[in-house]
């Protein structure tokens, strides 16, 4: 009785994992996934001024040897921002047709060229604007942000 028990665990254990790897981004591009999350989504601010990119940039760690000369933060659940993957295919900048573009809200943040790592000064210019990012894996997900 005990050994049925466990193994009926083990199984439903077994089909709970396969079920999470099967929505979950495949392991080429996760880690490409979690760099898009952590330099381009922030949800829950709507951004907008110098501050804010100043403490962004800083918190997200793209200021630590070299100023990022520029970046763009997506003010949408990332639901929304992985919608985007399904609209027809564009080509990117750097050739590949893998890129897709939707109508976001954005701050963008620029280096103002006056400061020097790890304390980074940036302009920010908060907008809804068109972006274009390039998708992959099975089921799609955002890796790269290209414009």
């Amino acid at each position: 009785m005990a050994l049925q028990r466990t193994c009926s665990l083990l199984l439903l254990l077994l089909l709970t994992l396969l079920g999470l790897g099967l929505v979950q981004p495949s392991y080429g591009q996760n880690g490409m996934y979690q760099r898009f999350l952590r330099q381009h989504v922030h949800p829950e601010e709507t951004g907008g001024n110098d501050r804010y990119c100043n403490m962004m940039m800083q918190r997200r760690k793209m200021t630590l040897y070299h100023c990022k000369r520029f970046n763009t933060f997506i003010h949408e659940d990332i639901w929304n921002i992985r919608s985007i993957c399904s609209t027809t295919n564009i080509q990117c900048k750097n050739g590949k047709m893998n890129c897709h573009e939707g109508v976001v809200k954005v701050t963008d943040c620029r280096d103002t060229g006056s400061s020097k790592a790890p304390n980074c000064r940036y302009r920010a210019m908060a907008s809804t604007r068109r972006v274009v990012i390039a998708c992959e894996g099975d089921p799609q997900v955002p890796v790269h942000f290209d414009g």
